[in-house]
């Protein structure tokens, strides 16, 4: 049997429009495991919020997560990024200065932190293990792996600009309309998957990966094929091989399914 890695994106890939798993998956994921097929899910959300959300598959499954600075494979983790501290603490300063409101979030590979008790319970959906602390400079240390940014404004053509500036040495992943990571340029989904290719002996000519945003963009020039959604950003869709069909409409499974029959 020749083994194939698929990895996919969550939100606006592999969830429905819900954010939710596709009730087909259930089903779906004994055959994938018998036709030889390993399904990582890769995402820019905490390791332990994808674990959970895939419930008693999460402590079996390998994990790309927080946008590839965290891989997991074997359970364990088996490789973390973080980023330069004095960046970290750069971008806090630019966030609390922004003209426009933007939420911080302080990330390491267990626990993610705020600055706002308020805004816990909304972090929580993409941050199960999230803790305030009255100012984020005391959040950060050596193993900080990310910054995530949640602004009104548009992630791509206001906040980028800003956070690049504040924090040049590091590398911005654009991850939605209004959300922004900033990791190590060291750090990316492509990256994760080579990583991960390598620790289970799949070479990357049998990887296929899925997405839709920016932040997919290396993993899908990575992978030996690339599956854009149809509701995917115009740059997820140049770069891949195939257009998939929308999220809302399980398309991955749709794909998925093409593969175990």
């Amino acid at each position: 049997m020749e083994h194939r890695l698929v990895a996919v994106d969550m939100d606006g890939t592999f969830l429905d429009g819900q954010g939710k798993i596709p009730e087909a998956f259930w089903d779906l994921y004994p055959r994938l495991v018998r036709a030889g097929i390993t399904l990582v899910p890769a995402s820019g959300r905490q390791l332990a919020t994808l674990q959970d959300l895939f419930g008693p598959l999460g402590k079996d499954l390998h994990f790309i997560a927080e946008n590839g600075t965290v891989v997991y494979a074997e359970g364990k983790i088996i490789s973390t990024t973080p980023m330069r501290a004095h960046s970290a603490r750069a971008l806090i300063d630019a966030a609390y200065a922004s003209p426009t409101r933007m939420e911080t979030v302080v990330c390491t590979p267990t626990m993610a932190y705020v600055d706002r008790p308020d805004i816990v319970d909304e972090v929580a959906k993409y941050y199960h293990r999230v803790s305030a602390v009255k100012d984020l400079h005391e959040a950060v240390d050596d193993s900080v792996i990310k910054m995530a940014f949640y602004t009104e404004a548009d992630a791509e053509t206001v906040a980028l600009p800003m956070l690049h500036a504040a924090a040049p040495e590091e590398q911005p992943a654009v991850s939605g309309k209004h959300w922004i990571d900033v990791m190590s340029p060291e750090a990316n989904k492509g990256r994760a998957l080579e990583q991960l290719s390598e620790a289970l002996g799949i070479p990357l000519n049998r990887t296929i990966a899925f997405g839709d945003y920016l932040n997919d963009l290396e993993m899908l020039r990575t992978a030996g094929t690339a599956y854009a959604m149809s509701n995917a950003h115009p740059r997820i869709k140049e770069a891949a091989d195939h257009i998939a069909p929308p999220n809302t409409e399980a398309g991955v499974l749709t794909v998925l399914e093409g593969l175990v029959d």
